[in-house]
Formats: structure tokens, sequence, C-alpha cells
């Protein structure tokens, strides 16, 4: 996994290189430009007030405002994490050519495609600022956590977008599966919701990685509250497992992806 870590680090500008070019592809003769940036997190947050407004009308209790930044600031991390896979299932069938004519660790590939999306995902994340900065949302000291849970969000993607992209090139159905789960992957993920609505069975919607990492960043970021440490350590270690088993299984099938693919 060492080894694996220093080739993409000296890979690096071919990594830069298809970024750019991911991005090239992705925004060529787009009459919306950058603007796809913001498109889909727009939409999700616009989804989620609306499934706020109706639990609110059944509840009968008022729409806040605070619940509504929440969705919009836990938004931004899950449309990042789905594009992200989304792309990196495809991105070795995708890049097939470059596969079986050239030697360079394959995982660029995958890395390219995350990093593509994190550019849309910084784009998103300013328009997002602007709006905190008008609804006075303030800051605090928790704010210094909201890099490492960032981090993690990261390590995780990139992990499990390294063992899917395997897993989709030796079994091209993979992809479809892929999508089934991501379509409803946010009403299992609290996105919409917070995780503490559940009561006694939170701990379960915790379970997943990237809920603890998303309450976590609401509680920083809009909550102003302390992190919940277990939850935290969970979320390390979760995170860096997925990240390790991706990189030993990607670096052991790496060897057969060009007769396979």
């Amino acid at each position: 996994m060492i080894q694996m870590l220093k080739e993409i680090i000296e890979y690096r500008d071919l990594t830069m290189m298809l970024t750019f070019r991911d991005l090239r592809v992705r925004y060529k003769q787009a009459a919306m430009g950058f603007l796809w940036a913001i498109f889909m997190p727009i939409v999700a947050i616009c989804s989620g007030i609306l499934i706020k407004k109706a639990m609110a009308v059944v509840s009968q209790q008022p729409l806040d405002t605070q619940g509504i930044l929440s969705i919009s600031v836990k938004v931004l991390p899950w449309t990042f994490f789905i594009s992200s896979i989304r792309f990196s299932v495809q991105a070795l069938v995708g890049n097939s050519s470059l596969v079986t004519k050239i030697y360079f660790p394959r995982a660029v590939l995958v890395l390219s495609s995350i990093l593509a999306c994190l550019f849309d995902f910084g784009v998103a994340m300013a328009v997002l600022i602007v709006l905190l900065t008008i609804f006075n949302i303030g800051v605090s000291l928790y704010l210094l956590w909201l890099p490492l849970f960032l981090v993690l969000l990261l390590l995780y993607t990139f992990g499990l977008g390294l063992l899917l992209s395997a897993a989709n090139l030796f079994y091209r159905d993979i992809k479809y599966v892929v999508e089934i789960i991501l379509m409803f992957g946010i009403f299992f993920t609290p996105v919409f919701y917070t995780a503490e609505s559940f009561g006694r069975w939170k701990a379960i919607m915790l379970l997943n990685p990237l809920g603890s990492i998303l309450e976590e960043i609401d509680k920083v970021v809009v909550l102003h509250q302390m992190p919940d440490i277990l939850w935290v350590a969970y979320a390390v270690l979760t995170s860096l497992l997925v990240f390790i088993i991706g990189m030993i299984v990607f670096h052991a099938s790496e060897p057969y992806f060009a007769e396979n693919i």
C-alpha cells in the first residue's frame, strides 16, 4: 500500500492532467457551464425542504431556518459523495484505452474523477458560505473540526471508489447496483433529517460512516456544538479502514485489469 501511495504522488502531474480533462469534458458545450456544480445541490436542498415542510405540517411544528441550513450544509458533502462514486465506478472501464496501452498507477483514474467532483464541491461551497453569511449563522471554535471531517469524507470516498471501480471492471453490473443504492441512499443517511429524530434508533443511522460525518459537520458548522468524540472516533476508524481495504484490494487486482477490461 505504501508503494501505491508513493506512485500516486509520483504521478501527481498525470493526476492533475486527467482531472482537468474530466472537467473540460464535463463542461464542454454545457449551456449552464459551472452552474451545473450548484444545480444538483439546489435540487437536493429543495427536495429536503419539501420533506421537512411536510414533516412540520404533520407534527404541527413551524419550519425553522436552522433546519433548512442544516439540510443545506449536509447536502453538499452528500452530492459530492454520490457524484464521486458514480464517476469512480466507471473510471477504469471508461478509460480502457489508457489501462491497456501504457503503465501508470491506475488509482489516479479514480482519484482524478474524485478531484473533478471536488472542484464542483468547492464551487457549491462558495455559494453556501454566502448563504450562511446572509442568514448570519456565525462561526465558532468548533469550526476547526471541519477540515478533519472533510479529510475523512475524501478518504472514505476514495477507498470506496477504488473498491467499486475494480469490482465494476470484473463484473459490469456493479454500476447498476451502485446506481440503485445511491438513488435511495439519501433516505438511509441523515441528510434531510437528524439522527436524533430517531431516538433510540439513532446509533443505527450513524453506523453509516457517511451519516456520522454529515452529522458532525452539521454540529460544528450550523449548531456550533462540540462533536461527539465517540462518533468522531468511529468515523475516523471506519474511513481509514475503507481507505486501506480499498487500496489493498485495488493494488492486488491491478495486474489483472488489462486482460479483463
